[in-house]
């Protein structure tokens, strides 16, 4: 049976408590609608996002011509959130891989390889960061572009997913791929994690499909979801990102209920 969609309660009643605010966001390796490559464009999509913890996709991790450096770690220094990236000891390495940028403290970092043979390198990855006053896992990833190979990679995340103690909050985001709502892989997604809102991300000149996605567990926890549409998002990227708002702390108040 699938978890219940997420309950949107009085926002006064998460006052003073420690939000996780999440944002998702295929940079498109920083080469914008108007086809210039523009790092700086992308850090400031990401500082109007106002968000603490941001996965992002399509990281182009060969160094960039003006001082060798990542892009990666540009944009960590253009926005003061710290890197973490998605490829690090993956046995395939892609040019364009996954990635976070935070401001909390973080723990464990994981990596998982969803490459399907004969397909491009696709990977998730995993991060422990600290937020309402416990661990919450937030996984990041990417997922291919054939039907066939995405079934694949949703069942090795729910396999990991499952893997995860069901006190231990999670958070899953990012450009799923999945162009159509009953596809299996999101039927799959749902079915363990519930069903959040979604909204159109994909394409920014003509926004119809919802690739770029966010779940939470306990799904409950899950208490706002938009697409960010600004008018410098609108050329950064040919995807808008996506925030969320998650209160990781609504699992442990629930077993406090008499």
């Amino acid at each position: 049976m699938a978890a219940s969609q997420p309950q949107h309660s009085d926002p006064a009643e998460y006052a003073g408590r420690d939000l996780l605010t999440v944002g998702s966001y295929n940079i498109h390796r920083c080469v914008g609608t108007d086809l210039r490559h523009d790092v700086q464009r992308v850090a400031r999509v990401i500082l109007e996002l106002k968000c603490d913890t941001i996965g992002l996709q399509e990281v182009d991790m060969s160094p960039q011509d003006s001082a060798l450096q990542l892009q990666l770690d540009l944009l960590a220094r253009a926005t003061g959130m710290r890197p973490i990236p998605g490829t690090t000891l993956m046995p395939h390495r892609s040019p364009h891989s996954n990635a976070l940028l935070t401001t909390r403290q973080f723990g464990l970092v994981r990596r998982y390889d969803l490459t399907v043979e004969g397909r491009e390198p696709r990977s998730a990855l995993d991060v422990e960061v600290q937020a309402g006053g416990q661990l919450v896992r937030v996984i990041v990833t990417h997922l291919g572009l054939r039907p066939a190979e995405r079934r694949v990679q949703v069942q090795r995340l729910l396999r990991v997913l499952r893997e995860i103690p069901p006190d231990c909050p999670v958070v899953v985001l990012g450009d799923i791929n999945e162009w159509l709502p009953i596809g299996r892989p999101l039927r799959w997604l749902h079915g363990l994690l519930g069903k959040p809102p979604s909204q159109r991300s994909f394409p920014v000149w003509a926004p119809v499909f919802a690739l770029d996605r966010v779940w939470s567990r306990p799904a409950g926890a899950l208490l706002a979801l938009e697409v960010h549409r600004s008018r410098v998002a609108r050329t950064a990227s040919d995807h808008f990102p996506v925030k969320a708002v998650v209160a990781p702390d609504v699992g442990r108040r629930l077993h406090r209920l008499p």
